[in-house]
């Protein structure tokens, strides 16, 4: 069937509305990220990172216009049909940037690495909102997908700024060090975007309900199960299997992949689940009060402002009382506060001179109602979240991030506090006058220090909480700190490697080296050098003995054409092949392997005796040894070193009676679980099910880049992942989160139940 013309327009006008959206939010994102650059800067961090960070503003201060510049000019030419050519933007398209280039092999790989990032993350935020927008705009131009280069793609708009990036002469690493900002701007508007365009088709009765099985084909082969699907239908019906699964449903089982039992859908940590909630929530207060609070911060009204003053003194002399007089808190203290907090409502509302005021303030309540009664947070610290219902209460009046999105730094600090304390009753863990309960003492008591800075106060706490709880499972908690020591040499030994691996290829590219030695030195001499230098240190005498062993053994293994030089590598041999020998004992290699290493090494030898080997120069070997003497001035910034899975040496061999590798076992996990695996927090508890045991764990330590991921129980077993594995634990469900929800998202969803059982509690 072919479309009319209405409906072609009805198309044409809808990407023109979604160009003009972005088109008109382009300077806020730049102006956005160019703020965080400078947060960045200001933060502490060891020198070398601030250099970098200092460099990547500079850099993005100088090329920010032109990449605007750039991708406004894509853009504009997409309005007139809403397609982008593939190739855009070339360099010479952004009159008077900063220098002309050509894009050599690596930089177009990194550009596509970059580009692909950035679609994920928006796809991750707004899948259903694209998804939704997605299957409308085929039915309006009828045919079976959106054209590859469609403005509306996340993928398409992910390469106009990456590309433009680069036109703008911007470099690679500045966006590495900016990109979680750069995600962030862009995956919001996206899914602000894409709902507004849902919003304009529905309003023009496209599609108003989408039923998914009309878009599942199958051939009249397949239907008797003959026959195998064609390769459009199998698409098609993964994309509804991928749109069930984003909606909370079942998830599509594959030969290789075990369902995950969680009820967070496909992505695994429930956000998008979170934010449907929220946009309920915010609909029903639009319906009863106004839709102004969402528009925009607002300051909080002078009456109930010094109310809410007056309330949370209140609430502090009375719960520090309780705290400092040791007197029980059980089910009837809980009752007595809620009633008092209850009371303490009525006079805010009145308080109030805003519809909008008083509906936030019955949110609020109801938020912390679910929250003071959850038994899994310790009485101990449940006073401490009560007096936090204040401060959250103006922030939430004067800001409507809180009720719009989960990544407000209220909610973030509550989740985080939640998420680490509700462990602990589970397992009879102590925690009242502990270490944790005075730092989320110290907490609450900063954000009431500070009642004007809205969120900044709790986003600032918030950061510190997190590095206090990497501290405290590294330094204070008896059960982590073992374990989380191990893992930390475990990464040090692997990053090590990495470098060395790193730095010996780039100084025997050019040196004539046998193949049976230069894999040595790379598969095996690199984590011997690792290992020595996370034992003895990177200046000690085992280490140049190391690094002496592999300039003996190179020169060893080059042409010998006389017979004096022949003579001298039969005298060095025995105490060369010892030192091996030694070295490898030191990382771990067994005996019989051991063998094989050297039986490989004697082959390259008697090469290089029957001169079938190149020859190296006394001046050349000197050279390199140099070069091995200084290697670790040389190495690669352990900040700039990307850990692939494929570098890393097998980890089984850190495996010890303190320290469990999970090397094997999941199942294969889908870009939503990685990205999952690589955002769980430190503090938060988990179930694990591996070697015939089914504990309870917390994670405990996440290491650079979030390669590796350490999880103790309370009696003290330290079990070590690797991203990869850690999703494929994910994938299966043999690693889930304790808590089904976190703290925030079950109050949202207690909060919005009473609220539609009675929506006029809103403003009484």
């Amino acid at each position: 069937m072919v479309p009319d013309t209405s409906t072609m327009e009805l198309a044409a006008a809808l990407r023109r509305l979604f160009v003009d959206a972005l088109l008109r939010s382009l300077p806020g994102i730049v102006q956005s990220v160019g703020k965080g650059a400078r947060r960045l800067v200001e933060e502490l961090a060891a020198p070398p990172t601030m250099a970098r960070r200092r460099a990547a503003e500079d850099d993005f201060k100088s090329g920010a216009a032109f990449w605007l510049e750039g991708s406004l000019m894509v853009l504009r030419h997409a309005l007139s049909n809403g397609l982008v050519p593939a190739d855009v933007p070339p360099s010479s398209t952004v009159q008077g940037g900063r220098q002309g280039f050509s894009l050599v092999d690596n930089e177009t790989i990194e550009a596509e690495i970059l580009s692909s990032r950035l679609a994920l993350a928006i796809k991750e935020r707004a899948s259903w909102e694209f998804n939704d927008l997605r299957l409308r705009m085929v039915f309006l131009e009828r045919r079976d997908e959106l054209d590859v280069n469609d403005v509306l793609r996340p993928d398409v708009v992910a390469r106009i700024a990456v590309s433009s990036w680069r036109a703008a002469g911007l470099n690679h690493s500045t966006w590495r060090i900016l990109q979680t900002m750069l995600h962030d701007e862009f995956s919001l508007f996206a899914a602000e975007a894409y709902h507004e365009a849902n919003v304009h088709l529905v309003e023009r009765g496209v599609l108003p309900k989408i039923d998914l099985r009309p878009f599942v084909r199958r051939s009249a082969q397949n239907a008797g199960g003959l026959a195998r699907p064609s390769v459009g239908a199998f698409v098609e019906t993964r994309f509804v299997q991928d749109r069930v699964s984003s909606r909370g449903g079942l998830h599509p089982v594959d030969q290789d992949t075990r369902p995950v039992t969680t009820a967070e859908g496909a992505t695994g940590d429930g956000r998008g689940h979170v934010e449907a909630v929220l946009g309920r929530l915010n609909r029903l207060i639009g319906r009863h009060a106004s839709d102004s609070r969402l528009a925009h911060p607002h300051p909080v009204s002078s009456d109930l402002n010094a109310a809410i003053t007056r309330v949370q003194q209140d609430l502090a002399v009375r719960l520090s009382s309780v705290g400092q007089q040791g007197q029980p808190w059980g089910s009837q203290g809980t009752a007595a506060l809620l009633d008092e907090l209850r009371q303490h409502r009525q006079g805010l509302k009145e308080s109030a001179s805003t519809a909008d005021e008083r509906a936030t303030i019955e949110v609020v309540a109801l938020l912390f109602q679910s929250i003071l009664t959850e038994d899994r947070i310790p009485a101990a610290v449940r006073l401490w979240f009560a007096r936090l219902q204040m401060p959250v209460l103006r922030v939430a009046v004067g800001e409507p991030d809180f009720f719009a999105t989960t990544d407000h730094p209220a909610r973030r600090l509550i989740d985080c506090m939640g998420a680490c304390v509700m462990g602990f009753d589970a397992n009879n863990m102590p925690l009242e006058g502990g270490a944790v309960e005075k730092e989320i003492k110290r907490v609450v008591q900063v954000v009431e220090a500070y009642p004007d800075t809205g969120s900044r106060v709790f986003q600032t706490v918030l950061t510190e909480f997190e590095r206090f709880l990497e501290h405290y499972f590294q330094n204070e908690n008896e059960a982590s700190r073992k374990g989380v020591s191990l893992a930390e040499q475990v990464e040090q030994r692997e990053t090590l490697a990495i470098q060395f691996t790193i730095e010996l290829r780039k100084m025997l590219d050019e040196v004539p080296v046998h193949d049976g030695v230069r894999e040595f030195l790379f598969q095996v001499w690199a984590d011997v050098l690792a290992m020595t230098a996370v034992k003895s240190g990177l200046q000690s005498e085992d280490i140049k003995l190391m690094k002496r062993a592999a300039a003996d053994l190179i020169w060893s293994a080059s042409a010998k054409v006389s017979h004096e030089e022949r003579a001298d590598v039969i005298r060095r041999l025995p105490p060369l092949l010892k030192v091996l020998r030694e070295g490898m004992d030191r990382s771990g290699v067994g005996r019989a392997e051991q063998d094989r290493h050297i039986q490989r090494l004697n082959q390259s030898l008697a090469a290089a005796f029957t001169a079938r080997t190149a020859t190296i120069s006394r001046e050349r070997l000197d050279q390199l040894m140099a070069r091995l003497e200084t290697l670790e001035e040389l190495l690669p910034d352990v900040d700039d070193l990307e850990i692939d899975e494929s570098l890393v040496l097998d980890l089984s061999a850190h495996e010890s009676g303190d320290l469990e590798v999970v090397a094997g076992g999941g199942s294969t996990p889908t870009p939503a679980m990685t990205a999952w695996a690589r955002e769980l927090q430190v503090g938060n508890w988990f179930m694990l099910d591996y070697r015939n045991s089914n504990d309870s764990v917390q994670l405990a330590w996440r290491g650079m880049h979030r390669h590796l991921t350490l999880f103790v129980s309370p009696q003290g077993r330290a079990i070590l992942f690797q991203q990869q594995r850690l999703a494929a634990f994910l994938q299966a469900g043999l690693l889930s989160p304790l808590q089904d929800e976190s703290l925030m998202e079950r109050a949202t969803r207690s909060a919005l139940a009473k609220l539609e059982e009675n929506p006029s509690q809103l403003l009484n």
